[in-house]
């Protein structure tokens, strides 16, 4: 038993060695932030004006303030934020996307949402680049919790229409040595306190110049480096948001396993 005990200690303090112990939190809906973690959305008004604004990018249509609405929650108390902003009705993704005004390299990231109507999309943008597809019906590479067209859909830990999902992320931004990419940005990923992706690679931006940071660039393959803000996406659909905070970190080996 002694032994045993040596080896579990040893473990644990690997562990804390290599992540805060802040990041062997909870996972899943209702997910408290770490003691060091950054409140993005607390359901008021006053936070989504301070922290976010809309995404400037190509095609951007949409003028603050934010037309993304603060809502009743549909199935707990309090306030929530509805992602159906009128500019971006019909899937016009990139013309009214909000993202925050800060930027982010490494991160432990929180956030939950619910899609209210079968097919509602949206989509979680890590760095502004890399897409967590939110896609309620689609199972595909390009479904509901890809790491989009770079992973398959872990769609058995979604939760369903009208209720609640989170995804808990760690987070580590492309690694550069003379202005050369020399590592890919990685997650690893919970979907409903699942784990459903671990250390994934991530290879490029999709979606071309209106998706987000770089994705123009040698058709989103030329990633630059400089940091990026968390993006949310507008398509015109009843997607609901809440609890959504950050937690910066310096992640020196390529390693997000948490």
């Amino acid at each position: 038993m002694k032994n045993l005990s040596i080896r579990i200690c040893s473990v644990v303090l690997l562990a804390a060695t290599v992540f805060p112990y802040s990041l062997l939190a909870q996972t899943g809906v209702g997910t408290k932030p770490t003691r060091k973690a950054e409140i993005l959305f607390d359901g008021t008004r006053k936070m989504l004006d301070d922290k976010w604004t809309y995404w400037k990018g190509p095609r951007l249509a949409a003028t603050l303030p934010i037309k993304w609405t603060i809502v009743k929650d549909p199935v707990d108390k309090g306030t929530v934020l509805n992602g159906n902003d009128p500019t971006a009705a019909g899937g016009k993704y990139g013309t009214a996307d909000i993202v925050t005004k800060k930027e982010y390299r490494d991160f432990r990231l929180h956030i939950e949402f619910l899609i209210e109507k079968p097919g509602g999309n949206s989509g979680v943008y890590l760095q502004n680049r890399y897409e967590i597809q939110v896609l309620d019906g689609d199972s595909t590479s390009h479904g509901m919790a890809a790491v989009i067209n770079e992973s398959e859909s872990p769609y058995h830990a979604y939760n369903g229409l009208g209720k609640w999902n989170a995804y808990d992320i760690v987070f580590r931004a492309a690694r550069f040595e003379n202005g050369k990419l020399t590592e890919k940005a990685m997650v690893t990923m919970y979907f409903n306190g699942v784990k459903v992706h671990t250390n994934q690679a991530i290879q490029q931006v999709w979606g071309g110049p209106n998706s987000g940071i770089d994705g123009g660039n040698d058709g989103g393959k030329g990633i630059t480096d400089v940091p990026g803000g968390l993006k949310l996406q507008a398509e015109g659909h009843d997607v609901l948001f809440r609890n959504i905070w950050i937690e910066t970190l310096d992640l020196k080996a390529a390693q997000t396993d948490f």
